[in-house]
């Protein structure tokens, strides 16, 4: 009997660069016992644990499991992992497939320019962007703050894909330096995927 296509699932919670992830591969439903799975990350081989091959719901089927483990980096958000298994039944390995970006967070970096530079002449109006870098998946909330509580502000955002498959977020408010906001301090907060 052949195997089933495989089935290939990955960490239940994102984590990020330099942390390690394991992804396993399941198919089912085969006969003779003796099967093969290969795995491979951008079409590159990498070494798995040792396929556990185990009885299956009827006497003369068997089920397979593989499972890698590695360290994510920041460029995975492009990378691609292939679960091949092999079968004396099968013509062609039968192949799986499952995207890094599905099991990567990458935080991004922030910091704040202000346009003028302070010190700012009375009744001027001063740009303050935030500028949100590099981060992964695209979910982020932008939040300004005037000496330490929100405000809400008309503010200009744009989210825009980097050629790295990271993205990148401006936003962008106008406060005019009025007497009293003299000493106010303002700051961005982001909070990315839900963090």
């Amino acid at each position: 009997a052949k195997p089933t296509p495989p089935v290939v699932s990955g960490p239940g919670r994102r984590a990020e660069p330099g942390q390690s992830v394991s992804v396993t591969c399941t198919a089912g439903g085969f006969f003779p016992k003796d099967i093969g799975v290969k795995w491979l990350k951008d079409e590159a081989p990498i070494s798995a644990q040792q396929p556990q091959i185990t009885p299956g719901r009827t006497k003369s089927s068997y089920n397979v499991s593989s499972t890698v483990t590695m360290t994510l980096q920041r460029d995975d958000v492009r990378s691609q992992l292939v679960c091949e298994v092999q079968h004396p039944t099968l013509t062609a390995p039968l192949r799986g497939t499952y995207q890094l970006s599905k099991a990567l967070r990458v935080p991004p970096s922030v910091c704040v320019v202000a346009e003028p530079p302070s010190p700012v002449e009375v009744n001027k109006t001063v740009n303050f962007t935030c500028h949100v870098k590099g981060f992964y998946p695209g979910d982020v909330a932008v939040t300004w703050l005037e000496n330490g509580t929100e405000v809400k502000m008309e503010n200009t955002s744009r989210l825009v894909e980097t050629r790295q498959g990271l993205f990148e977020l401006r936003s962008l408010v106008e406060v005019k330096a009025t007497e009293e906001k003299n000493g106010s301090v303002f700051a961005c907060r982001v909070v990315h995927d839900a963090q």
